[in-house]
């Protein structure tokens, strides 16, 4: 018996009147994963058009997998330099299974830093596709509507905004938070204000700030930790960054401590570069964001300040370290929570870039401004496209005074 004959002999028992109606999410979530649906809209009004949600979703995942690889190498390079700068043995389950098959720890070899960065990675992966998946479920079961794909975004967007040594329980927590706060108190996919990854993290650095500060980055060694740029910067200036072995170039490559998706910019255009090409990424919402985080972090080069030394660092130091690059790739251009109107876009871009850098630089406590640029910009981004299109309105109405 085929695949398909198994799903249609199934079916009745999920359907209306079946023995586990109330339970049709999870089968359409199992069925659509395997086969395309076969249900179509069959009452006016609807619209027709080559782009639905899988696709949408599948486009922004593929858009990922270079950060992701960048996640596996530069966590298992940071982790690997760590230890042979120490000269610390690694212990534990990873080092177990990476001993067991002969990869090794060795910073120069290009595999064993993929292996062990994906250590990392898989673990804080799998929990938060239980955790939240949990959560899509339970409440889909609940409303009695589909499992959105939405999540396999919102899952991947979050794992890569951690630190690689999250404890697991607050890898759970934090999805929870976000899944069930940021999105399905509003409604679900499709009907959130707020990033639900932007949610869980944002909830994961208020309640455990020592562990998602963004100051430091811990890796496979006891009691040793490597400052980010930012932090650098913030205490001492951008100029002291080549001193401690960060250059420009190893922050847009990528080879930084940092959370594990986020440190690579190169990466992060190449992601965004994706999404504008396929039409997913509104190019508006990248290029006001640009312009508000060069506009600002210019006029604050102009200013100057003899006690902070973040007014000098000039735009271009801004995008290649934080979080800045991969949140303008995939945060930013989130078409739900973004504006929706064309002049609202370079508004909403905009504020976001302005409010990063200053952030960044008016708060020495968080040197890190990129999350709550864009949570700050989701909440005015419904009143930015009111006042637009009210001086559409006003400005349409002129013509027939």
């Amino acid at each position: 018996m085929g695949a398909r004959s198994f799903f249609d002999r199934l079916e009745p028992h999920f359907t209306n009147g079946g023995k586990y109606e109330k339970y049709f999410p999870l089968y359409e979530m199992v069925e659509s994963f395997v086969y395309t649906p076969k249900t179509v809209t069959k009452a006016a009004p609807h619209a027709r058009s080559f782009i639905d949600m899988k696709r949408i979703m599948i486009y922004v995942v593929v858009a990922t997998i270079p950060c992701i690889m960048m996640a596996f190498y530069n966590t298992g390079f940071q982790a690997n330099a760590a230890m042979a700068a120490t000269g610390f043995e690694p212990s534990g389950w990873r080092a177990a299974v990476l001993s067991a098959l002969g990869i090794g720890f060795n910073p120069d070899n290009v595999f064993a830093n993929m292996a062990h960065g994906f250590m990392y990675f898989l673990p804080i992966y799998v929990v938060t596709l239980v955790a939240g998946g949990v959560c899509e479920v339970i409440f889909s079961v609940i409303r009695g509507h589909e499992v959105n794909e939405g999540f396999l975004v919102t899952s991947m967007l979050y794992v890569l905004i951690l630190p690689a040594t999250t404890p697991l329980w607050q890898v759970a927590l934090g999805i929870i938070f976000g899944v069930v706060i940021g999105k399905e108190v509003f409604g679900g996919t499709g009907k959130n204000f707020l990033n639900p990854a932007l949610v869980g993290r944002a909830f994961l650095y208020f309640a455990y700030p020592a562990q998602m500060s963004g100051d430091t980055v811990w890796v496979a060694v006891d009691g040793y930790s490597g400052a980010t740029a930012l932090a650098i910067s913030a205490s001492d200036g951008y100029q002291t960054l080549a001193a401690n072995g960060m250059t420009w170039w190893d922050s847009f490559l990528g080879f930084v401590p940092g959370s594990m998706g986020e440190t690579s910019t190169l990466a992060a255009l190449i992601g965004v570069a994706f999404l504008m090409i396929t039409k997913i990424a509104n190019w508006r919402l990248v290029a006001g964001c640009l312009l508000g985080m060069i506009a600002f972090s210019g006029l604050l080069n102009i200013i100057g300040s003899d006690t902070n030394p973040m007014f000098a660092m000039p735009w271009y130091w801004h995008l290649v370290i934080g979080g800045y690059a991969f949140g303008l790739a995939f945060m930013v251009v989130e078409p739900v929570s973004a504006s929706h109107t064309n002049m609202g876009r370079w508004i909403y871009g905009a504020l976001i870039g302005f409010m990063v850098v200053m952030i960044r630089v008016i708060n020495p406590a968080f040197p890190e401004g990129m999350m709550l640029a864009i949570l700050f910009a989701n909440i005015f981004a419904p009143l930015i496209d009111h006042f637009v299109v009210q001086a559409n309105i006003k400005r349409r109405a002129k013509r027939y005074v």
